[in-house]
């Protein structure tokens, strides 16, 4: 079994008791968040190891590894093999940093785009700005829907209803 299916087979578990997984989940958000502390000091830095090694060097287990591969591989430069990899799969997290803000942002992880280490990164505003646009991401906007005796979209000057709205 590949880790990806072993990490998902644990986190996703729906018969697995309530309190032991809000425990698994508590404990991983904690050790995902120094994790992302320790990228954003150094944000130019491109970590890379193996799965095995980037565990040792952060001090979770390679499961725990796992999982935050699989939560960070959207936001990287370059995509990790995270579907087949095992525990001496070359990895690197070296992530695009706007990218990576919005998807905390869009995954409401507040406990993430809120780490003290973005306010380095950047500004206020910036950090405002950003955070509306990962908002407006999934916002469909409608466009005005033009009536029978308004103006025809074509450009030709008759209304609507005389011009391209006459087939309806």
């Amino acid at each position: 079994m590949a880790l990806l299916d072993e990490w998902r087979s644990v986190a996703y578990d729906q018969k697995a008791d309530k309190q032991k997984l809000q425990k698994f989940w508590t404990d991983y958000f904690n050790q995902e968040k120094e994790i992302y502390a320790q990228l954003l000091k150094n944000p130019d830095t491109v970590v890379k190891g193996t799965v095995k090694e980037l565990a040792e060097k952060y001090g979770i287990s390679i499961q725990t590894m796992t999982g935050f591969l699989d939560g960070i591989n959207d936001s990287l430069k370059e995509k990790n093999p995270i579907e087949t990899m095992d525990e001496n799969t070359e990895v690197n997290l070296g992530f695009d940093r706007e990218l990576l803000y919005k998807n905390m942002v869009d995954a409401k992880a507040d406990w993430l785009y809120n780490l003290p280490e973005w306010q380095s990164i950047y500004s206020d505003q910036e950090r405002h700005s950003l955070y509306l646009e990962a908002k407006k991401m999934h916002t469909i906007v409608k466009p005005k829907k033009v009536g029978r005796n308004d103006p025809c979209p074509c450009g030709s000057g008759k209304k609507y209803k005389y011009c391209c709205g006459r087939g309806l």
